[in-house]
C-alpha cells in the first residue's frame, strides 16, 4: 500500500485488477480492508474502501497511531529498523533458479517480510532481488526472511530490487 484514507487507498502490486472490481487485502498495520477499484495506475490501482461510520473511525485511529509512530519515530525495540521500499515489487530466486514476482511488505539491515504466490517451508534458502535469506516466519499473507548478513540500508532497496533477467544465447 502506498496511501491511505478512511474513504480510499492507493495499492502497488504485482497484480492490476480492472475498474469496478471488488478486491480485499489485509495490512498488518490496519487489518483487513474490503473494496472497488475505482481507478488503475501503472504499477497498482485506487481502492474506495466499503466501511460503516465505526469501521472509519476504528480505522482513523490506526491511521493516526501509524502517522505518529513512521513520522515521528517512536521508538521500536526491535534490533533494526524497518520500513517501506518506495517500490514493494521484487523477485525472490529459489536454490533451482526459479525467479518468483513478490512483494516486499517491509525491509530491514537483517530481513523483509515477502508476499509471493509461493509458500516456502521455514528454513528454505532464496534471495530477495540480489540479498540472499533464509525463510524464518510464516505470516498470514506471507513469509519473513532473514538475510545471512546485516546489510548496508543505503543499498538495500537496490540489492533487492528484481533480479535482472538472464541473458539468452
Amino acid at each position: 500500500m502506498c496511501s491511505i484514507s478512511t474513504r480510499m487507498m492507493v495499492t502497488v502490486g504485482p497484480m492490476v485488477g480492472r475498474e469496478g472490481e471488488r478486491v480485499s487485502a489485509h495490512f498488518n498495520e490496519f487489518g483487513m480492508l474490503r473494496g472497488r477499484i475505482t481507478r488503475r495506475l501503472s504499477s497498482g490501482f485506487v481502492t474506495e474502501l466499503d466501511m460503516d461510520g465505526a469501521e472509519r473511525e476504528k480505522l482513523a485511529a490506526k491511521i493516526d497511531w501509524q502517522k505518529k509512530y513512521v513520522h515521528a519515530q517512536v521508538p521500536d525495540k526491535r534490533a533494526h529498523r524497518r520500513f517501506l521500499p518506495r517500490d514493494p515489487r521484487s523477485t525472490i530466486v529459489l536454490a533451482d533458479g526459479r525467479s518468483i514476482a513478490c512483494f516486499i511488505i517491509d525491509l530491514s539491515r537483517s530481513g523483509a517480510a515477502v508476499s509471493a504466490h509461493y509458500w516456502p517451508d521455514l528454513g528454505t534458502p532464496m534471495a530477495l532481488g540480489r540479498v540472499v535469506g533464509r525463510v524464518v516466519r510464516h505470516l498470514e499473507v506471507g513469509f519473513a526472511l532473514q538475510f545471512i548478513q546485516l546489510q548496508n540500508v543505503d543499498e538495500l532497496e537496490a540489492l533487492t530490487r528484481p533480479a535482472p533477467e538472464p541473458e539468452k544465447a
